[in-house]
């Protein structure tokens, strides 16, 4: 054990966060810490690594262990360039090295005792300096620089310039070349492009360290990790395996638990409605019976209701008209920005009912094509063509579709001036803005929020086709899960630019790959498109689930007929018992009356008939409580 947490605790004010938090890391084992936005997710990575003290509790890192850590953001005003950056790392093995060269200079003119010293230490250091890679240095921080997704011309470039995006993907190269025995990552794939993220999944892999890592890439998780850490209303549980894996086993363990409950609580108010019964029978045995069965329930060990799931968005997204068959048609499209080309010699369709993803490196044009293609941003040549009854929703990942001096309920009111008041809340409810939230100004909003604000007014504009960049950027896995979801149900086209491999491997029916300034076609999802691009002999079929035997479901089949066949037996004696018990009582209420009556009380031979009468009635009356009893307990 390289990493333990024990009993961890932290609340801010009156919200609890983490509550007795344990879960341990193994040497060389790969984790991830996964939950909702808000979870605890971040807190407990800086409790771990003491940038934020816990209220209770232990963290514990093993003697003589080292511990390198990657926030989500990196303020950064250095002068340095991007290469001296990583540089640094390697400052020991550079004096090293020239020690060494110093060494090899002294030699030269050396002789006898003092030559045998200086043999001796350069030995040494040459011995180090081999041990430490200390020959591959160069290559190193040039091989994470370009895994990275930079390249060599940017290398020179001053930290102090470059956007968050950038400088994080730079302390994240100097993190991995300074190979701590634990590394922590918060959101290290945020700002690196799809082959950055495949390089880096392959980097962890084969890492000789553990890794603690925050992420919201589901395709991630599953290439790297074997430990689910889940945070859960301030609840930590640990889960083997990956993230698909995890996921199977939190819905299993939710409705075992939910099943559970009710169960008991069906069992409770079995038990409640036996106890009634047998207090209305209004007999002594029948009471102490009544009075037994509350004693055991008083003594039962209740089943907590269990936590419902985070709450989640609700968006169902349904085209107002239906669009011709031919939506988007591109030929020849050409752009550039002064010398760069992004792309040129462009051309693709797009037919109603596709969802078409486009991929590729960062930087090579994929938001500028969406633009293009909205109206937003001109092409140097070539042309674009809307379909007859097309209209377009658009999504922008920079959210500048949203002004940021209104509020929320501003915001889609004046975009919607048909809604009143309580429809505006109703949609900003159905996306988790609720009582003064849509009073909140959307520049003081997170990228999460704001991003759900831009998907509720794209649900509301009931487009045909919707153009989406970085659509589940900042959204949680649930709220993920629910985008893939909704997309999947849509009955118009989608075009979209996305990294989230999980997210295009869901919904995706093409995908579009842009590179070497033009664009690849390839018919299918992320799988389809790995093996077709990697030129992999066609995969065997998917083995389904086994199945059954015939024989077997028959019997199955025949077996559940039976249960509910007994079931209905039970149902009908129980009635037939009741409506006997009710008929014994009633005619006992008559022989009570008439036995009153004066003409009766008198007729001594008509007394005795009808106290024999009750007697046998009474006989049967006992033989039946008790025969309801038996029914009701099955």
């Amino acid at each position: 054990m390289i990493l333990s947490c024990h009993q961890v605790s932290k609340s801010f004010g009156d919200v609890s966060i983490l509550k007795n938090a344990s879960f341990h890391i193994e040497e060389r084992e790969k984790a991830a810490i996964v939950g909702i936005n808000g979870a605890g997710k971040s807190t407990l990575l800086k409790i771990i690594t003491g940038d934020l003290p816990a209220d209770s509790g232990s963290v514990v890192l093993a003697k003589d262990k080292t511990l390198g850590y990657l926030a989500q953001h990196q303020e950064c005003t250095s002068d340095q360039t991007i290469y001296d950056t990583l540089l640094d790392v390697k400052k020991e093995i550079l004096a090293l090295e020239a020690r060494m060269r110093k060494l090899e200079q002294d030699m030269k003119t050396a002789e006898g005792e003092t030559l045998s010293q200086l043999m001796d230490a350069y030995s040494k250091a040459s011995h180090e300096f081999e041990q430490n890679n200390g020959y591959a240095w160069k290559s190193e921080i040039t091989g994470i620089l370009k895994g990275l997704g930079f390249v060599e011309e940017e290398f020179s470039k001053k930290v102090s310039t470059l956007s968050g995006g950038q400088k994080t993907r730079v302390y994240l190269g100097r993190l991995l070349l300074s190979k701590p025995d634990v590394i922590l990552l918060d959101e290290p794939t945020n700002h690196l492009d799809i082959a950055s993220i495949a390089w880096l999944e392959t980097y962890l892999m084969n890492y000789p360290g553990s890794v603690l890592i925050v992420a919201h890439d589901r395709y991630f998780l599953d290439r790297v990790v074997t430990k689910i850490i889940e945070i859960d209303q301030g609840e930590v549980t640990m889960f083997s395996g990956n993230y698909t894996a995890y996921a199977s086993k939190k819905a299993m363990l939710r409705e075992a638990r939910q099943k559970e409950y009710l169960n008991q609580q069906a069992q409770i108010r079995h038990q409640e409605a036996v106890i009634q019964k047998l207090r209305s029978f209004n007999r002594e045995k029948s009471i102490r019976r009544a009075e037994s069965r509350e004693k055991m329930l008083s003594k039962m060990e209740r089943i907590e209701r269990p936590t419902e799931a985070p709450s989640a968005m609700r968006i169902h997204l349904e085209p107002r008209i239906t669009s011709g068959n031919d939506v988007l048609t591109v030929r020849d499209l050409k752009k550039a920005f002064g010398s760069q080309l992004l792309f040129s010699g462009v051309s693709f369709d797009i037919r109603r009912g596709e969802r078409v993803a486009v991929i590729g490196d960062n930087g090579t044009g994929k938001t500028t094509l969406l633009k293009i293609i909205n109206g937003l941003l001109t092409a140097d040549a070539g042309d674009v063509k809307l379909g007859t009854r097309v209209r377009i929703g658009y999504y922008d990942q920079e959210q500048q579709v949203l002004h940021m001096e209104k509020t929320l309920f501003d915001e889609l009111q004046d975009a919607y001036p048909d809604m009143d008041n309580t429809q505006v809340r109703n949609v900003l409810a159905a996306f988790l803005f609720t009582g003064d939230d849509v009073f909140k100004r959307i520049g003081d909003l997170s990228g999460g929020e704001r991003g759900r604000v831009s998907l509720a007014k794209l649900m509301l504009s009931e487009s045909n086709f919707l153009i989406l960049d970085e659509p589940t950027n900042h959204l949680d896995m649930v709220s993920r899960e629910i985008l893939e979801d909704a997309l999947n149900q849509y009955t118009g086209t989608v075009l979209y630019v996305s990294h989230d491999r999980y997210f295009i491997n869901r919904t995706a029916t093409r995908i579009l790959e842009l590179t070497e300034h033009t664009f690849v076609n390839y018919i299918g999802n992320y799988d389809y498109y790995l093996e077709k691009r990697d030129e992999l002999s066609p995969a065997a079929a998917k083995p389904e689930g086994p199945s059954l035997p015939v024989s077997d479901t028959k019997a199955d089949w025949k077996a559940q007929k039976e249960a509910q066949a007994r079931q209905r037996r039970q149902q009908a004696e129980l009635k037939r018992t009741e409506d006997a018990i009710a008929a014994l009582e009633e005619r006992n209420a008559q022989i009570d009356q008439i036995s009153a009556q004066p003409e009766v009380c008198t007729n001594m031979s008509e007394l005795l008939k009808l106290t024999r009468e009750k007697e046998e009635n009474e006989a049967k009356l006992s033989h039946l409580y008790e025969q309801w009893e038996s029914l009701a307990e099955d």
